[in-house]
């Protein structure tokens, strides 16, 4: 099938890059100059492990090009899918001025051809409403074309592998016919890996993401409160949320406690919810204890680390991780930022180390060094703070680290270390509810 994709973020050079790697003939849009560049050179503007491989081998092969120019690839795809960002506005709205940027031109570009237009993007319910409204009053009047909601669930770090291999594909459709082009679409993917596919109602399908990030964020605010009372009692953390998640109907996923979720997703989503919940005259205050849990997981690692050292001002404190999550270069919402600031602002010397993230990070944060490896930043540190659990911090040799800092503490916001083990080496430790 001739797909479009329009927006290469994330979600759509993903997207279109794995489409294209099922047989798919996939152009991608974007009106980046900078960003085209690199993507006609063959370089993915992110670092998603084994996306720039792909890209290339299906580049090389001809089924995936990039291109600015929107309206031939709108004229010549049976599907086209919608992938531009959606930010928060400042009072938790998803900001749609690109979905409505994009539904325009589409309607200036569609011809008398039968398309599926798919809204890939996480949106707020009835977007596809709008989006259906936008260009049937810019289009020409011969127009044919259905509008469905197709949520991703895939995760930064393991993006691929989550397209490739779905646990499920959700289609929401409000037309056989549409059901039917999308199905077609998926097909070499549902053949393959014999992913369930559920079909739904456009609205359904919209809510579905929203409602799924908004449960995962759920579990990991509830693992801060239970670190919380831990802390409070002399438990372990790690120890009850263990035996909890053993229960099926739980599980273990997202049960672990930390400095709090980040990324672009979590908070954008379940803020956008709760301005659903809102609209609908719902009681959002569910969403709203998820977000101050969320808050309070950071504020209370910042606590410990003001309490143990006294006065920072003038000391010299190592962060190693900077971005939401290991196995990708993205800092959006990142705790370590909230962290990092907060310490500069009572004074600390910052110096930090990420495998990927440091080049975003000079975009956000000023009077910082950044280190060549994780021993070069705890070189002569008075405290080590742990804020992403990438697994080469897991191997740092604690001898070592001992030996290089100038005092060995380490605040451990991703519990990667062994309290025990940390005690046996002289290391003072802390970690979350343990």
């Amino acid at each position: 099938m001739k797909i479009g994709i329009i927006g290469t973020g994330y979600v759509g050079l993903t997207t279109g890059t794995c489409l294209a790697e099922l047989g798919h003939d996939v152009t991608c849009v974007d009106n980046d100059p900078k960003k085209l560049e690199k993507l006609q050179a063959g370089k993915s503007p992110i670092f998603e492990p084994g996306l720039e491989e792909l890209m290339a081998k299906n580049s090389q092969a001809g089924r995936l090009t990039f291109t600015a120019d929107i309206k031939p690839v709108i004229a010549a795809s049976e599907v086209i899918f919608i992938c531009v960002n959606t930010p928060p506005k400042k009072d938790g709205h998803a900001d749609l001025k690109y979905v409505e940027h994009v539904a325009r031109e589409i309607a200036e570009g569609i011809n008398g051809e039968y398309k599926v237009i798919v809204d890939k993007s996480t949106v707020p319910v009835k977007t596809a409403e709008k989006v259906y409204e936008t260009i049937k009053r810019y289009s020409r009047p011969d127009a044919q074309f259905d509008v469905v909601s197709n949520p991703e669930f895939l995760k930064e770090g393991t993006a691929v592998q989550d397209t490739l291999e779905p646990d499920r594909i959700v289609i929401g459709v409000d037309s056989k016919r549409a059901e039917a082009v999308m199905l077609a679409c998926y097909q070499p993917l549902i053949d393959k890996t014999h992913a369930p596919v559920k079909i739904t109602s456009v609205k359904s399908a919209e809510l579905i993401k929203h409602g799924a990030n908004t449960f995962l964020a759920t579990k990991i605010s509830f693992a801060n409160l239970i670190a919380q009372t831990c802390e409070a009692v002399g438990a372990d953390a790690l120890e009850v949320l263990e035996a909890i998640g053993l229960d099926e109907r739980i599980g273990s996923q997202f049960l672990k406690p930390g400095i709090g979720f980040g990324g672009s997703c979590f908070p954008k989503d379940i803020a956008a919810y709760k301005k659903t919940l809102e609209v609908l005259d719902l009681n959002p205050d569910f969403i709203e204890a998820i977000e101050a849990l969320n808050e309070e997981a950071r504020n209370r690692f910042i606590h410990k680390i003001e309490k143990e050292l006294w006065v920072l001002d003038g000391k010299r404190i190592a962060v190693l991780g900077l971005t939401f999550k290991p196995n990708t270069d993205d800092i959006r919402n990142a705790p370590a930022l909230t962290i990092i600031k907060k310490l500069q602002l009572d004074g600390a010397k910052i110096i930090t180390y990420d495998p990927q993230g440091m080049g975003n990070a000079q975009q956000e944060l000023s009077d910082i060094e950044y280190a060549t490896d994780p021993y070069d930043a705890i070189k002569s540190a008075e405290a080590l703070v742990i804020c992403t659990e990438w697994d080469e911090f897991k191997k740092l040799d604690l001898d070592k680290i001992k030996s290089l800092m100038a005092t060995p503490i380490i605040f451990d916001g991703r519990n990667i270390f062994n309290p025990k083990q940390m005690a046996e080496k002289g290391i003072k430790y802390f970690g979350v509810g343990r």
